[in-house]
Parts: C-alpha cells; sequence; structure tokens
C-alpha cells in the first residue's frame, strides 16, 4: 500500500522563459488556480496524505505563501529543496529521509490528469505491494515521448523519443514504485546531459519483470504543461469543463472534504485564506 507521495516541482522551465525567470512553473495559472494544485489533487485524489513537493533552491517562500502547511487540507505537508535539477530519480535521493523504506508515489508538477474514474484507477494504482507501475496514455505523436510496449500489463520495451513506431502508449508523468526505488536510483549513473534518467530507473525494474503497467482510458486526458503551448491548452481545457459543468478541477479543500480529512470549520477558514474570489465562492456552495 502506497501511503507517500513526491511531487518534482522544481526545474528550470526553460520552454517557458522569460515568464518562469521571475516565478516557478509550477505557480503559474493553469486556468484559476497554480498549476501545483493540479498533481496535488491527484495524490489526494489517490488518498495520499503524506506529501513532499520538492522545489528549486530558492523558491520556497513563493510554496509557503500558498501552503503555509497542510492543516488546511488535512494532509501532512513538506517541502524539499533542489539545489540544481538532476533528473527524475533524484527525487527518490533527496526525499529518502520522507520515504523512510516505504512504498512511494511520484508525480511530477507539470502533469494534468483528468478523467471518469480517475480516482478509483488512482487509489487501485496504490495498492501496490512490490515493483513499480507507470500510468501509460495513448497519443498520436509518440516520437516526443517516452513510449512502453505492454504485453498482458507487463511492460517489456521502453524507448525514449523513437525514431521509428515502436508504440503509442506514452509513458506519463505519474509512478508508483516499491521501497527498492531509494536504492536504486542510487545504483544509476548520470546520461549524456549529467542528469539521472527515468528511462533507467524504470529498466532495473523491468529487468527483473517487476514493472507493470495500468492505463488512463479513451475519455481520459493527460496533457504536459511543459511548453507554452500546452499550458495554456490545458488552461483552455479546464475553463471549458468548469464552465459548462459548474463544478471545479482540482478544487484541493472539496477533495480533503469529500475524503473526510477536514469539515466545514477548514473550509470556512480556506475561504478567509482565499479572500474574497470566485474560488471563495465555490468553496461557500460546499458548507
Amino acid at each position: 500500500m502506497i501511503k507517500k507521495g513526491i511531487i518534482l516541482a522544481g526545474g528550470k522551465g526553460t520552454r517557458m522563459s522569460p515568464l518562469t525567470k521571475a516565478v516557478n512553473k509550477q505557480l503559474l495559472p493553469i486556468y484559476d488556480k497554480p498549476l501545483i494544485f493540479y498533481p496535488l489533487s491527484i495524490l489526494m485524489l489517490a488518498k495520499i496524505k503524506d506529501i513532499m513537493i520538492i522545489v528549486n533552491k530558492g523558491q520556497l517562500h513563493q510554496y509557503k505563501k500558498i501552503f503555509p502547511d497542510g492543516k488546511r487540507l488535512g494532509i501532512n505537508l513538506t517541502f524539499k529543496e533542489q539545489n540544481t535539477p538532476k533528473g527524475l530519480p533524484d527525487a527518490f535521493i533527496l526525499g529518502e529521509k520522507f520515504i523512510n523504506n516505504q512504498n512511494v508515489a511520484l508525480i511530477l508538477g507539470d502533469n494534468f490528469f483528468y478523467g471518469q474514474y480517475l480516482s478509483k484507477k488512482l487509489q487501485e494504482c496504490t495498492k501496490l505491494k512490490n515493483g513499480a507501475k507507470v500510468l501509460l496514455h495513448r497519443v498520436t505523436n509518440p516520437e516526443k515521448y517516452g513510449v512502453a510496449k505492454v504485453k498482458k500489463n507487463k511492460i517489456f520495451l521502453i524507448k525514449e523519443k523513437p525514431k521509428k513506431f515502436i508504440s503509442d502508449l506514452a509513458i506519463t508523468g505519474l509512478y508508483f514504485f516499491d521501497k527498492k526505488v531509494v536504492n536504486f536510483a542510487k545504483q544509476l549513473k548520470p546520461s549524456k546531459r549529467n542528469e539521472l534518467e527515468i528511462t533507467d530507473l524504470l529498466n532495473k525494474y523491468k529487468n527483473n519483470k517487476k514493472l507493470s503497467a495500468d492505463y488512463i482510458g479513451r475519455g481520459g486526458a493527460w496533457l504536459d504543461t511543459g511548453s507554452l503551448e500546452d499550458f495554456y491548452k490545458t488552461s483552455n481545457f479546464v475553463s471549458a469543463i468548469e464552465n459548462r459543468q459548474g463544478f471545479k478541477i482540482a478544487c484541493l479543500e472539496e477533495i480533503a472534504l469529500l475524503n473526510k480529512w477536514i469539515n466545514t470549520k477548514h473550509i470556512k477558514e480556506a475561504i478567509k485564506f482565499y479572500g474574497n474570489c470566485e474560488y471563495s465562492n465555490y468553496l461557500k456552495k460546499l458548507i
């Protein structure tokens, strides 16, 4: 069972410069909320309460303005500063004490997930006892992503940005690992770009036949907000859904309330914290 989660919210965000020269990408708005709300909501939907957010050196105070602590959401929220980006597996080395020899989930801070039955799928993934599991999503341009070939839900081949077609199942930025992940991450050697590669980490599990797959169905969406174009496409997507259907995607307080982690008293405190705004008006409907 996975009870701990890490959000990797560091990185330089160079593809979105000059916006990211002043503000961390994960604090920029996706429609009406900072981007960081969306990956945090995914871990909360998975019923993970013990969460660490890894941020860039010197940017911690920016996050503290939004999340002074996790009490308002009924979660245990901690932060870890990263001196310089060293690749995805570095999150497990940085978070070794936080992980504390337990199974752990990792989500990238710029990933967006949406779909029917998503909560149920996430909670199924947290039942992982050993090995690793990745969430896959079918794409029309697999050459832009790391892709996986699968047989009976077992991954037997991973290729990063293949020039020739191998598979259209892209590896999303959501991973579930057993407690061996820290030791495996420590065994990795930096690639040519001087970073630890998630593909190398996944291959360690694959070589032991311990790497499985789950899928986002046709009705679901996975969006990577790494570029300006994708960032604004995601913002437009959220705007369209929220304004058409009348509910909010990634309303953290609503998720916490439904999980029975907080009560209406906490909702009132959140309304006071956010002030007079449309988000607060939505929270008022929950009381």
